[in-house]
C-alpha cells in the first residue's frame, strides 16, 4: 500500500500548515491498528488525545468541593507580638560587641609576649654606634633623644659613649 498522502500530510503537518480537517485524516490513519513500521514513531503523537478522554479528569464539582473543604478549617487568628526597641537592636549590639572582641584581641596581638623585647629606637641606636665605632672614629650623636622613654634613654648613652 502507498502511503504518500500521508507522508505528504505529515511533512506538511510538521511545516505547520496542515488544516483541522487534514489533522483529523492523520488522527484516524494512526488510530487504525495496522501501520508501517517506519511511521509508526508517529503513533502516540496522534492518538494521545482519543487515549486521554478515557483517563481519570477532575469532576465538574471539583471547585465546589474545593471550596466546601476550605469553608470548614477553623479559623485561626493570628496575634501579632510586641517586639521593643532592645530586642530589635540585639542584633547590632551583637556585633558591636564582636567588633570590640575584635579589635582587643588585636591590639594585644600588637605587643610582644616576652619581657625581652626592647625598644626599636634602642635597637637602632644601638646598632648604629657599633657600626660607626667600627668603620669610623667620629662620635654618633643620638637623634630625637627626646623621644625615647626615660627608662630607655639611659641606655642610649652607653650605647653611645663607647669611644
Amino acid at each position: 500500500m502507498d502511503y504518500k498522502y500521508i507522508e505528504q500530510l505529515l511533512e506538511r503537518y510538521w511545516a505547520a500548515e496542515t488544516t483541522l480537517e487534514e489533522e483529523g485524516i492523520l488522527r484516524a490513519f494512526f488510530s487504525q491498528k495496522d501501520i508501517p513500521a517506519e511511521l509508526e514513531q508517529y503513533r502516540a503523537l496522534f492518538t494521545y488525545e482519543a487515549e486521554e478522554v478515557g483517563a481519570q479528569h477532575l469532576g465538574d464539582d471539583f471547585d465546589a468541593r474545593i471550596l466546601a473543604m476550605i469553608e470548614e478549617e477553623p479559623q485561626t487568628t493570628v496575634k501579632a507580638r510586641e517586639i521593643s526597641l532592645k530586642q530589635r537592636l540585639m542584633p547590632l549590639f551583637k556585633a558591636a560587641a564582636v567588633v570590640a572582641i575584635i579589635l582587643t584581641i588585636g591590639g594585644a596581638m600588637q605587643r610582644p609576649w616576652d619581657s625581652s623585647w626592647n625598644d626599636p629606637r634602642v635597637e637602632y641606636a644601638n646598632s648604629y654606634s657599633l657600626s660607626v665605632d667600627s668603620v669610623d672614629a667620629t662620635p654618633m650623636q643620638a637623634e630625637n633623644i627626646a623621644d625615647v622613654p626615660m627608662d630607655t634613654a639611659k641606655a642610649i648613652p652607653t650605647a653611645v659613649a663607647k669611644d
